[in-house]
């Protein structure tokens, strides 16, 4: 699937760090990754570190699927609201996945020190009404996470014009956040896992997966071979291909990315990450070189033609969306660039076991919050490989829907 187009700035940015092999040979392994992008990559460091020997195979060059493209905010914020979740999943599971999330950017840090990522910095979030009619669902919101101990502040209109500049009817203000490079957090966490005996292959395609009662066994095109014990399925998006029911709706949506400023150029009176409850919801934040990246606008994905054609129109659009928070701002868009986006009915990922494959696993971590839910699945897998109960399992299971 062609998943992305345009520029991204990560990959304008930090080009290729690192070269990896293509396969060559045959291998066996005790578990093989296949997509080595920021999930598998998560993966392959949590089962690396517990002593399970496993090898990463992607069809592309590392990172150049929808890793390169993502906006990378850590978000602990769920795409559904928590007040909404609750009635689709339950309250405990509802707040428990937001919690899973919260831990999680502690987590990421933890990694980003460990594997000597320099682009992870913390941020406090925005979550602001984007109509009046929004008021409710702000107040609502910030009542139940409240409630459940999540660091948050509700903010009235006067108060987000004062410390933040532009004008909305309210908004939640949460402490737990950060913003990242999901690119070079994938290369950092394969050169720490490389560093401890993992194999990692690009630019590798498998044309055949054969699924046994005993083991997995990969073909690539070349012929190379690959048999393990168990399979993990890190594509993202061009997993839905290997599931025989519907689990996501996929989106095209659209990111911009100014010039490089001075920090008072920048209309952000602090240096915040932001969201609103419109529907595609509007998102924004600053990068650690002054830039302001901002996305959404997105629509139903029919193709990659029809995607790649709106591009103009919505760089456009997205500039307007800045302009009408911050009237008067000059938006000097250096990098514009498009990507498949997918959304489940929940809101929440899919991880672990798919009736029908034997030995195979998912870690498909759709929605705005892929890096948070890549490092829940890595979490969840690694115990489940390992023989060890994850209580939180269900809550992503393939058999919530």
């Amino acid at each position: 699937m062609n998943l992305t187009s345009g520029y991204p700035l990560s990959l304008i940015r930090f080009g290729l760090p690192f070269d990896y092999p293509k396969l060559q040979e045959n291998i066996s392994t005790e578990v093989v990754i296949m997509g080595g992008g920021i999930s598998g990559a998560l993966v392959s460091y949590y089962l690396t570190a517990a002593g399970v020997a496993n090898v990463v195979v992607d069809g592309r060059s590392i990172g150049l699927g929808s890793t390169c493209a993502s906006t990378s905010l850590l978000q602990y914020e769920i795409d559904t609201p928590l007040s909404v979740l609750q009635h689709k999943v339950g309250l405990y599971n509802a707040v428990r996945a937001y919690r899973l999330c919260d831990q999680a950017i502690d987590s990421l840090e933890q990694l980003a020190e460990r594997t000597k990522v320099e682009n992870f910095e913390r941020l406090k979030s925005i979550y602001y009404a984007a109509s009046i009619k929004d008021t409710k669902l702000i107040e609502e919101e910030f009542a139940l996470r409240k409630k459940h101990g999540f660091a948050v502040s509700l903010i009235e209109k006067e108060d987000i014009k004062q410390q933040f500049g532009f004008n909305a009817p309210n908004a939640i203000l949460s402490e737990q956040g950060a913003q990242t490079d999901a690119y070079t957090f994938t290369h950092a966490l394969h050169q720490y896992s490389i560093k401890k005996g993992t194999r990692v292959y690009d630019r590798t395609c498998i044309k055949q997966i054969e699924h046994h009662k005993t083991g997995i066994r990969l073909t690539a095109e070349n012929g190379s071979v690959i048999r393990a014990k168990k399979m993990l399925y890190a594509t993202g998006y061009e997993s839905v291909k290997y599931i025989n029911k519907r689990i996501v709706d996929l989106r095209s949506t659209y990111a911009i990315c100014s010039e490089q400023g001075n920090d008072g150029d920048l209309p952000f009176k602090n240096k915040i990450m932001m969201w609103n409850t419109a529907d595609p919801y509007l998102y924004m934040r600053n990068t650690s070189d002054n830039r302001i990246l901002l996305g959404g606008r997105d629509e139903k994905f029919v193709n990659a033609k029809r995607r790649d054609a709106l591009m103009h129109n919505k760089r456009i659009a997205l500039t307007a969306d800045l302009k009408k928070l911050w009237p008067g701002t000059v938006l000097k868009t250096e990098f514009s660039w498009c990507g498949v986006f997918g959304s489940t009915k929940d809101g929440l990922p899919f991880i672990g076991e798919y009736p029908g494959l034997p030995n195979s696993y998912f870690a498909l971590g759709f929605g705005g919050n892929g890096i948070v839910f890549s490092l829940i699945a890595a979490e969840i897998l690694k115990d489940i490989i390992t023989g060890k109960k994850n209580n939180d399992a269900d809550i992503f299971s393939f058999d919530r829907i």
